[in-house]
């Protein structure tokens, strides 16, 4: 291993990660992998229609990717939604990838795994001693405890007090330490301020943070970008044109994937979608708002604002609503009536509350650029309504039963007169506005170099280097591989 060791923090912690997934009989894959699923070895796509999709086992690392197949439990076409004219009222494909299949059901668990590897590999984690510690604002920690469990590693959520029940319970099933901090979505200081006193109590808590480790923002980059690319390929019409990306801001990790499309697609637009009730890129503002796992009032430290063209701010009032459109029985009789397919009715139970505020945010920009048949929208429908059940019960015993009423009422009202107010196509000062912001939380409250911080905007290469570096992760994926001597 000697031609890795100029990666390596402590060769000690190495070995005793080599030690514990020899033990486990865990065989990490690489992002390339993950990329591309289809080249997983045969052996272990076989093997992968034998266990459950949520099962805490080591092969469901390789699902860790956008193309698994529900019914087959194999590796199969991608997962994606291309949602219709007779839905959202604009002519524009708005077509958004699927994060129901991946384990634990959101696509975080790769933001997860981005954060994990690179540093199991490198010799800066030790399952034997540390906890590992996932700052969270909904489905990251589950991610994040997930692959903690198929390491045996003691895993810590933290996550707002006010999330959804489901995200809860799954947590505390898989016998994670919850930590259940002040506030709602956009309170992410206080789930630092938790980090920072788990780590003044013991050195034991590493801290995995989404918010500023790049292998976040890398895994998207890698993974969701080719995929969006894929996508484009499999609809096979040269004269089709990629408009725009759309994605929540959060962690900044699943905006990332915008950085790889805009190097396939250089008129491609990038779009940041927040809530309205905190309008954090849109006017500096601050709140608290319902679309679940978004947190925000902060500008994450791994987002690239220079690439940022276009901020869109959603109601939060209106994915709710829409959420029961979607998902009660009158609510989807009444979109059939439109002219919505069964098919795709099928598959709107697919998006989450935070899925719902990106598809707005996309018919937004669409209709702000009057976008046509011939142009693309892509975005990501992160999580699924499972994650939300409890709120549409709650919603239940709030507004009284669904009727066919209210979703004429609700559709008319959150989209088909969704209009683009409240969007903003950024200029360069507007852009550097919104990465200055950085400096308050990252330089004054977590302690960046401002050096770093003048690199992210003024060096053409840091963020190239940034995504470059997954090759070398792959390299070193491959070589702990080995040197488990783990096979399938």
């Amino acid at each position: 291993m000697d031609n890795w060791n100029w990666n390596i923090e402590n060769e000690a912690f190495l070995q005793k990660t080599i030690a514990r997934c020899k033990e486990k009989n865990i065989l990490l894959p690489t992002f390339a992998q993950l990329r591309n699923p289809q080249e997983i070895p045969a052996s272990i796509q076989n093997k992968l229609k034998e266990i459950n999709l949520n099962d805490v086992h080591p092969l469901n690392l390789f699902r860790i990717n956008w193309r698994n197949d529900a019914v087959t439990g194999g590796i199969g076409d991608i997962n994606y939604v291309e949602l219709p004219s007779e839905l959202t009222g604009v002519k524009a494909k708005i077509i958004g990838l699927c994060g129901k299949f991946f384990p634990t059901g959101a696509h975080k668990v790769g933001a997860s795994f981005g954060c994990l590897v690179p540093n199991l590999v490198t010799g800066k984690f030790n399952p034997e001693y540390h906890k590992a510690v996932w700052p969270s604002t909904g489905n990251y920690c589950r991610g994040g405890v997930f692959n903690s469990a198929l390491l045996g590693v003691h895993g810590v959520a933290i996550l707002p007090e006010e999330m959804s029940k489901e995200r809860f319970d799954w947590l505390y099933a898989m016998g994670a330490e919850v930590f259940a901090t002040y506030g709602c979505e956009s309170n992410v200081k206080e789930i630092y301020d938790k980090c920072h006193e788990l780590g003044a109590e013991s050195e034991q808590y590493y801290i995995f943070n989404q918010f500023e480790q790049f292998g976040n923002t890398a895994w998207h980059y890698e993974v969701t970008g080719h995929t969006f690319e894929d996508i484009y390929k499999l609809l096979g019409n040269d004269n089709l044109r990629v408009r725009g990306y759309v994605s929540a801001t959060g962690s900044a990790g699943t905006i990332g994937a915008g950085d790889y499309l805009k190097k396939v697609f250089p008129t491609m637009k990038i779009v940041a979608s927040e809530a309205l009730q905190c309008p954090t890129l849109l006017m500096n503002g601050y709140g608290a708002h319902r679309i679940e796992g978004i947190g925000d009032k902060h500008i994450p430290w791994i987002h690239n604002t220079k690439n940022t063209d276009y901020v869109a701010a959603i109601n939060d009032e209106h994915p709710l609503r829409l959420l029961r459109t979607f998902n009660e029985p009158e609510g989807q009789e009444y979109l059939k009536k439109l002219g919505v397919s069964d098919a795709v009715l099928a598959k709107l139970p697919y998006m989450g509350i935070s899925s719902i505020s990106n598809m707005l945010s996309a018919v937004k920009f669409a209709k702000y650029n009057e976008l046509n048949e011939n142009d693309v929208v892509f975005t990501v429908f992160t999580d699924s309504v499972e994650m939300y059940r409890s709120r549409l019960a709650e919603l239940t015993q709030e507004l009284g039963n669904y009727s066919a009423t209210a979703a004429e009422v609700d559709y008319s009202v959150c989209l088909a007169n969704q209009n683009y107010d409240n969007l903003k196509e950024l200029t360069y000062p507007e852009k550097k506005a919104i990465h200055n912001l950085k400096y308050f939380t990252w330089v004054e409250q977590q302690g960046k170099d401002v050096a770093e911080l003048n690199a992210q905007w003024y060096s053409e290469e840091y963020w190239e280097e940034k995504f470059r570096t997954v090759a070398h992760w792959d390299s070193l994926i491959e070589q702990f591989n080995a040197a488990t001597g783990v096979t399938i």
